[in-house]
This record gives C-alpha cells, structure tokens and sequence, in this order.
C-alpha cells in the first residue's frame, strides 16, 4: 500500500474517551498491520490511548480516519495530531517501519 519513492510520514496520535477496556490497542495493531504501518501504541495512566504510525501517506490517513471511531464498544470523544519527523527512511528500511507493537506505559 506504500508508495516507495515517497518518504514515510509519521504521526503521534492521542486519542481521548472510552478507549480503555475495549481492545482499542489490540485492534489498532491489527488495523496497522493491515495498512502496513510501523509504530507502537499504549495505554496511558489519563485514560487516553497514545500510538505512533509511520507509513505512506494514505496509509497513516486511513489509520487517522480509523481512530476517530475505534473498534466496537469504544466511544472516541477527541483525537490529538502530532506530525513528527520519521524514523524510517525513504524505503521504509527501518525497524521503525516494518513493525508495529503493543507497548505499557513507563514513567
């Protein structure tokens, strides 16, 4: 789904409402392993779920598109875009790119 003469485009997403306890962090690695993305996603102490993709554009689109709703039984009240500059590089090379985890929340 990555077009690979583009450079990869990450974002740091921080999505707020009733996402804990509903599997949001299992379906998003899904749905990022579906659009072929890279990054990590967590549970943080607030309540909110934070995640970073890195991927195509499109790709990283699509997932943004798909946190604004979240799986089933999950209400999503706000989502917090932050752009940040890749880690992967313009083939997408990188670990960074290629895998997307599961991550607990370390102060």
């Amino acid at each position: 789904m990555q077009n690979q003469s583009l450079p990869p485009v990450r974002v740091r997403v921080f999505v707020s409402g009733l996402v804990q306890g509903v599997g949001f962090r299992y379906s998003t690695r899904n749905q990022a392993k579906y659009f072929g993305l890279g990054g990590w996603v967590r549970n943080l102490p607030d309540g909110r779920v934070e995640a970073v993709f890195e991927g195509g554009k499109k790709a990283v689109e699509g997932m943004i598109s798909w946190c604004r709703r979240g799986p089933t039984g999950a209400t999503v009240s706000e989502l917090v875009l932050e752009y940040e500059d890749p880690e992967g590089d313009s083939l997408g090379d990188s670990s960074a790119a290629r895998t997307f985890e599961i991550r607990r929340y370390k102060e």
